[in-house]
């Protein structure tokens, strides 16, 4: 009898597609008034405005088309994806990673354990600062060429680089799309509470790490000492990895302070690309070809990105998202304080399935919340909190994050697989995320 394999990563996304069709035959339609908040530039919802509304029901017809305009709606990421895939591309065709790579891990051939702290914290710094996701598809190849050499699975290396972003993004004090965002919409100081978080973001880190360090040895990997010691790297492939660094410096400083958006990120990638593509003796046509060949890599990639945005697309079309909002956070008020804070963590975190934004998320929930929070005597900052951990840890675990869907789908990693690997960290990394909410009322 043969053996049913687990679904396809794009069975999968039409599947949830499919569902959230059903959905809207079964939840009753209903929305919110909203209103322009200038600060955001974000419509934000007005407390106790909820109403139910005419059921819009999403047909069949609607539902394929929303395939389509899933991906139209998300061209800005998949573009990004493309772009920085198709730059790195053209810096592996210069040998510059191989060699880096080579460097870096003869550096620490008796000490990976260093290694892999020092690429933890690099992902969580970028997580913390800037959200790091999308930009992780491109790098795939590099990780697994990094799990080849220092006997790694390529799943723990996924979790290394994927789930110390995620971390970093849910527990750090300065995600412009996540903490800040909702601390603006709550109206209290931006950055507040940043050493309350920053405990929380090192205990959840560490653990993170060390899971990874104690589990994530591969015994069929390539034997690291079989390699032959580098020698030192050249000027030129110095001169690229320094350039790929000053690459993404600029990007996290131009998000940060400078209002950039995706195609200011996809703009510098693509001229480091060419740059790099000259410096790396590949040539004009050269260049073009490891551009095109970076393209092909992860055009299924931006594909993912694309049908996450169709299940919120049809959710939105069939109009039960806010129906969904005012069903999971409508109790809250009833319960004592403590489970109050808690069921606000649990109930963002439900919706952050239908609602894969974490900035849209945001500023559909932060205005009912809050004057919730007023109203049973808890801090506003701990409503923060539980936006903040709920929406992020489920980056890790819901299939409608198109980043982590397509990141898996390059490392060639089913979600079974990485559901089986993580699930236990991931249950810790919420345990604590629950004890720093609901310590918070009494802290903060």
């Amino acid at each position: 009898m043969k053996k049913l394999s687990f679904p396809h990563p794009m069975v999968i996304m039409l599947a949830f597609v499919g569902l959230a069709t059903i959905f809207t035959y079964v939840i009753p339609a209903g929305s919110f008034n909203r209103v322009l908040d200038e600060d955001t530039g974000r419509e934000v919802v007005i407390q106790g405005s909820y109403q139910t509304t005419e059921n819009k029901p999403v047909s069949i017809g609607k539902m394929f088309l929303s395939v389509p305009e899933g991906i139209i709606e998300g061209v800005e990421v998949v573009v990004l994806i493309l772009i920085i895939g198709g730059a790195f591309y053209v810096v592996d065709k210069t040998g510059a990673f191989q060699t880096g790579l080579e460097s870096l891990i003869h550096r620490f051939r008796n000490s990976k354990s260093y290694l892999l702290i020092l690429i933890g914290i690099l992902f969580a710094t970028a997580g913390a600062l800037n959200g790091l996701q999308e930009e992780i598809i491109a790098m795939v190849p590099v990780l697994m060429i990094l799990s080849r050499k220092i006997g790694y699975s390529k799943v723990s290396i996924v979790g290394l680089s994927l789930g110390c972003a995620i971390i970093g993004a849910a527990f750090g004090p300065t995600n412009p799309f996540g903490v800040i965002i909702a601390q603006k919409v709550a109206e209290i100081p931006l950055f507040s509470a940043w050493v309350y978080r920053t405990v929380f973001l090192f205990i959840a880190l560490l653990l993170w790490i060390i899971y990874i360090i104690r589990t994530g040895k591969d015994p069929n990997a390539e034997s690291m000492e079989a390699e032959k010691i580098p020698e030192k790297m050249s000027r030129s492939h110095s001169f690229i990895l320094f350039l790929v660094g000053l690459t993404f410096g600029v990007m996290i400083y131009g998000l940060t302070n400078w209002n950039w958006d995706y195609n200011e990120m996809s703009a510098i990638f693509f001229a480091m690309g060419l740059l790099v593509g000259v410096i790396g003796n590949l040539g004009i046509n050269g260049t073009a070809k490891a551009y095109a060949e970076g393209f092909a890599e992860l055009v299924f990639a931006g594909i993912i990105v694309g049908l996450a945005r169709s299940i919120y697309l049809v959710l939105q079309e069939g109009q039960i998202i806010d129906t969904i909002i005012y069903a999971l956070f409508q109790p809250l008020e009833s319960l004592p304080l403590g489970l109050s804070a808690f069921g606000m963590l649990i109930s963002q975190a439900i919706l952050h399935i239908p609602v894969p934004s974490t900035s849209g998320q945001a500023v559909l929930t932060m205005p009912l919340l809050t004057p919730v929070a007023d109203l049973i005597g808890m801090p506003s900052q701990v409503a923060v909190l539980a936006y903040q951990y709920g929406a992020g840890i489920m980056d890790l675990v819901t299939p409608s994050n198109g980043a982590l869907m397509a990141i898996l789908a390059a490392a060639g990693i089913s979600y079974k697989d990485w559901i089986q690997y993580a699930w236990k960290p991931i249950l810790v990394v919420f345990t604590i995320a629950a004890v720093s909410v609901v310590g918070g009322i009494f802290l903060l």
